[in-house]
């Protein structure tokens, strides 16, 4: 499958909700295939369909190398701990750049898979914090908004800094 162009920041794709999956098709699944590759070029460990331009409610989520890639279509937060944990973030639509958030430390995840069948995931840490960043983002909700106005704009200078060409 294809590794597809990354939405980058600021593009405004990243900031619409994108809309539920109706249709479980060959479709769908070549998108997450896509979806997969293009998360393995980036590098990274999360992505969404929003994050290549496609409005359509889908994550992958591949935490480490030598672990299974999962799917998720059209998921969302069932429940969520009140207990909270801090987790540098940052995205692949704006590499180079991490801040710290505070999230909740556990959830419960409503999804549906590649077939239409629908599941339910509990996850801690780090596989908690990308469910929620990645469904924020599929809300439309770009992780910059979760942090103060001084830290988000030290966090786009520095990506501004990083992203211009080197002086020779």
């Amino acid at each position: 499958m294809p590794v597809r162009e990354i939405v980058q920041f600021p593009d405004a794709r990243l900031r619409r909700p994108a809309q539920p999956v109706a249709v479980f098709d060959a479709a769908l699944a070549s998108l997450a295939a896509d979806l997969l590759d293009t998360l393995r070029a980036a590098p990274g460990i999360g992505i969404t369909a929003p994050h290549i331009g496609v409005g359509l409610r889908v994550v992958v989520l591949q935490l480490a190398a030598d672990e299974a890639p999962l799917t998720y279509v059209n998921p969302k937060i069932a429940w969520a701990d009140p207990e909270l944990i801090r987790h540098a973030e940052g995205s692949i639509s704006m590499p180079g750049v991490t801040e710290e958030l505070e999230r909740h430390a556990r959830v419960r995840v409503a999804y549906q898979d590649l077939d239409g069948t629908a599941h339910v995931e509990e996850a801690e840490g780090l596989r908690a914090v990308c469910h929620q960043h990645e469904i924020d983002q599929l809300d439309g909700l770009f992780w910059l908004q979760r942090l103060s106005r001084l830290k988000r704009e030290r966090v786009v200078k520095r990506f501004e800094k990083a992203r211009r060409p080197a002086s020779t």
